[in-house]
């Protein structure tokens, strides 16, 4: 029998389960005694996983919860995430149950948040040439790509393996996320990126090497191929309005309003006139040319300048300490008031 961490800081594991029968058992005894609670949420799984984890788990610290419909891996993840602050965990890990992430790391990935350091930790997979090895080529350029556009849509430019779902969350940022409005299927780690993003979270990542055997994964490529797309284009959107136009305004907006004004001028002025000289077969004049293709040049200058400034842009100071430092100061202001009510 495994004993329950003997920390002041409680740790649990949630583990979405959906036709992965085979392997959970494996999963649920790699986990090691610094997790206090494991959290089974059986996704209205056709194999009945979650009865099966009932009938043969034998650890105490296993828990199993049951959606009444099948939500998807996220929403069986939130389901779970929602157990855990009701329970008083102070880090939440969410394990796939399929076997391709390494329980024994468990301890690494969450020592960012117990140090202080970081509000949410993601495994790794591409840290080290050697860790590419084991993962399938179609699914190794895909990652690639997927990265790049969850970079963009997130704001957090130094992540370098968005769509890993080997994570840790501290409870104080998980419960300042609308938990209901985070995307219940495939693109859950994405979103909860651009969630993290719009409260400021610091995020840390830890290297891993993923295990590929005989699980079959429940992604369809040819649905998040039309859906992924619009989905970060949207989170991309909101994203520039609620860091730069609606919570601040700052000199990467300006730089955003007077690139894209100054392109689409260009782009628009040197269209009509090229169409026009193209139909009257008469050559433009240079003038003309010049006011088109300065603003396109400066525009673009102007935007790769936007961009420049939010990649910097990225959150530094944990919430965890910024909370702990506004407690100290609502201390000194009121000292007879307690810790525990805020």
């Amino acid at each position: 029998m495994k004993q329950s961490s003997t920390s002041t800081i409680s740790t649990f594991v949630v583990i979405p389960c959906y036709k992965v029968r085979e392997h959970i058992l494996g999963v649920i005894g790699g986990i090691g005694p610094e997790v206090d609670r494991i959290l089974v949420v059986d996704d209205a799984c056709p194999q009945s996983t979650g009865d099966f984890v009932r009938q043969r788990a034998t650890d105490p610290r296993v828990q199993v919860l049951f959606n009444p419909k099948n939500l998807g891996v996220g929403g069986a993840t939130i389901a779970g995430f929602k157990q855990a602050l009701r329970d008083g965990a102070d880090v939440i890990v969410k394990l796939d149950g399929d076997g391709q992430m390494d329980p024994r790391l468990i301890p690494f990935l969450i020592q960012p948040i117990r140090d202080g350091e970081a509000d949410y930790t993601k495994g790794n997979r591409f840290f080290t040439p050697d860790s590419l090895n084991s993962m399938p080529l179609a699914r190794l350029f895909g990652n690639a790509a997927l990265s790049f556009v969850s970079k963009a849509s997130s704001g957090y430019w130094d992540v370098m393996d968005p769509t890993n779902g080997f994570t840790a969350i501290q409870a104080t940022a998980l419960s300042l996320l609308p938990l209901d409005k985070i995307d219940n299927g495939y693109f859950f780690e994405s979103d909860m990126l651009f969630r993290l993003n719009t409260i400021r979270a610091v995020i840390r990542e830890m290297p891993m090497e993923a295990k590929y055997g005989s699980e079959k994964s429940n992604l369809k490529i040819y649905k998040v191929l039309g859906e992924f797309p619009v989905k970060h284009s949207v989170r991309f959107l909101k994203r520039i309005f609620y860091n730069y136009f609606l919570r601040d305004f700052n000199v990467c907006s300006i730089e955003l309003v007077a690139g894209l004004v100054l392109s689409i001028f260009g782009l628009t002025y040197g269209s009509i006139h090229w169409y026009r000289s193209f139909t009257l077969n008469i050559a433009t004049p240079t003038g003309t040319v010049m006011m088109a293709v300065l603003p396109i040049i400066i525009g673009f200058q102007l935007l790769l300048a936007a961009i420049t400034l939010d990649v910097t842009n990225i959150p530094r100071s944990p919430l965890q300490r910024s909370l702990r430092n506004r407690v100290r100061n609502q201390d000194a202001v009121q000292p007879t008031k307690s810790v525990a009510n805020l």
